[in-house]
């Protein structure tokens, strides 16, 4: 006996596409001689389907999905699939997170999810009621214990009172039931590192068990969420014996009479490809399920806009993405030459439209009205939003979706202008730090230099005014990087910052900007999230509020 991980990437809602998938993968499957094929977390409806789980019009269309499945999966072969099962009266939320698994047209097994995560990006407590302990699912002579995702997380997130892993063991001995390897299916997002961490909770599993241990993990991009795949198996040591490739559709096979398998993708992989491959596709996949088929973006011959170009070439290909330049008097003529350059290299398409006759004509509007008055920040961001106006006209005439290219590093202190260089669809780099850019830059330039020297050299600079850099406002980004991470990823205050060595004053800052410019992320496009803790999804702070540190 075999049995296969499949790791496919659904569309929330999209019930015939997904189920459509299931079905191949689960024939490919049976055609190299499985018993047992195994899908995700909430594979029919795609994750997480949020409050689309509170209109009955979804529901409804989910369990005619799940009939029509039934009847179209190969009939003398298990599947496996993680799907919404409805709570029969009594009081509680009115949904189960269910692994089901189908066999002759029926559904013969389920386990529901025991853990509900509520924290971060995850709120399931709105929707689900907790399972109980299951008891295994028996094919061919194998019993497995069937987990649900968050359900071996038990160890790494310290709310938690209960460990489905180790109940559902001490059950099972205790009806004299023996289980020969846990099951986990999962929509377990990307998240820099997290892949270690997986890792290291499944070896310690198999090690405190003496139990093999089988994943199976969501792909594909939902908004701001990535998911990498990565399905695995562990033998009873916890030692990786197969293992699917991230960040695309695979199934895996493994054959437990040996606990030996396919093992595609050995090691894990470096934080700047992980990263790289996990912000490819994202873009591929929000433009192509959002109903787009290019991407526009401006290219102000800077990093920022040179990596997100890059990321959206290799998503989309060259010939489906636009680079426009948008030069002003005080853009040097270096910096359009790198654009044109950078678009060279990518073999994307492109266009020079300067700015500077609009530029002339809003200042003889406003001349009047700001008669005695400097220049300011004011200038400078008009002409941001000349160029955000501009972008978002050609979205419109084309139909490309319009990218923007601030960095977290920016969002995080504001160092962005509302309705100016903000103005899009979609925030590729908007959850990756400063100093990360640079590094995958140098990831991209690892075979060759697409993305010319010069712009990785260079002072940062928006070039908003005569001689401007970045660092003239902002701490340098390597330190500055070093605040927002402890702040925003680790939690700390801002004692616990200045006792790691940091100058107090920049400190205080940082978190003051932070703070001041919440309003502004609240009306930024959905960013793709790499890191632990992304502005926007799964981040609820108000805008209005006055908790001084």
């Amino acid at each position: 006996m075999t049995l296969a991980l499949v790791q496919i990437n659904p569309v929330i809602g999209d019930f015939p596409g997904n189920c459509g998938k299931i079905v191949a993968w689960a024939e490919r499957a049976a055609g190299r001689g499985c018993r047992l094929a195994i899908f995700p977390e909430m594979v029919v409806c795609g994750y997480p389907p949020q409050d689309l789980l509170e209109r009955g019009d979804f529901l409804d269309s989910h369990d005619r999905a799940v009939e029509e499945l039934l009847r179209r999966l190969p009939q003398d072969m298990a599947v496996m699939f993680g799907c919404l099962e409805r709570r029969l009266g009594g009081k509680g939320r009115p949904l189960y997170n269910t692994a089901a698994v189908a066999l002759g047209g029926q559904i013969v097994y389920r386990a529901r999810k025991r853990l509900l995560p509520s924290y971060d990006v995850f709120d399931e407590t709105r929707y689900f009621e907790p399972g109980e302990v299951s008891a295994p699912f028996r094919i061919d002579g194998l019993s497995l214990g069937v987990t649900v995702c968050e359900d071996v997380w038990s160890e790494e997130v310290p709310r938690y009172q209960v460990d489905p892993v180790a109940e559902l063991v001490t059950a099972a001995a205790e009806q004299r039931v023996a289980i020969d390897a846990i099951v986990n299916i999962s929509a377990s997002p990307f998240q820099r590192h997290k892949e270690g961490t997986r890792k290291a909770i499944f070896g310690r599993i198999c090690r405190g068990h003496g139990l093999p241990f089988l994943y199976c993990n969501q792909v594909g991009a939902q908004d701001s969420l990535l998911f990498d795949g990565r399905s695995l198996a562990m033998n009873d040591r916890g030692e990786l014996i197969a293992q699917a490739r991230g960040f695309v559709e695979e199934m895996i096979v493994v054959d437990p009479l040996t606990w030996r398998g396919d093992l595609n993708e050995a090691e894990n992989l470096g934080d700047e490809e992980a990263v790289y491959r996990a912000l490819v596709m994202g873009v591929g996949d929000y433009i192509r399920k959002c109903g787009f088929s290019s991407a526009i973006l401006g290219l102000s011959g800077g990093i920022d806009s040179a990596l997100t170009a890059a990321v959206a070439v290799d998503a989309l290909g060259p010939d489906k993405v636009l680079g426009v330049a948008l030069p002003s008097p005080y853009n040097s003529p270096d910096s359009l030459e790198d654009a044109r350059q950078l678009a060279e290299n990518l073999g994307c398409r492109f266009l020079v439209l300067p700015i500077g006759g609009l530029m002339e004509g809003f200042n003889d509007v406003l001349a009047e009205s700001f008669a005695g008055l400097g220049e300011d920040l004011t200038e400078q961001n008009l002409q941001a939003r000349i160029r955000g106006n501009l972008l978002m006209a050609l979205s419109n005439k084309f139909g490309g979706l319009l990218l923007t290219t601030g960095n977290k590093s920016e969002m995080a202190v504001g160092y962005c202008t509302l309705y100016g260089d903000m103005c899009g669809g979609l925030a590729v780099i908007a959850d990756v730090p400063k100093v990360l850019v640079y590094r995958l830059a140098a990831y991209v330039n690892r075979s060759g230099q697409r993305i010319p020297q010069r712009i990785i050299d260079k002072a940062p600079s928006a070039e908003l005014k005569p001689g401007q850099k970045d660092q003239d406002d902002l701490p340098p980004y390597e330190i500055l990087d070093q605040v927002l991470e402890l702040y925003l990823e680790e939690g700390l205050g801002l004692a616990d910052i200045v006792a790691r060595g940091f100058d107090e004053a920049m400190a205080r800052d940082i978190l003051r900007r932070i703070r001041h410019n919440e309003y502004k992320r609240k009306q930024a496009p959905l960013g793709l999230k790499v890191t632990s803790k992304a502005f926007g999804y799964g981040r609820r702070y108000p805008n209005v509020q006055n908790f001084r540190q």
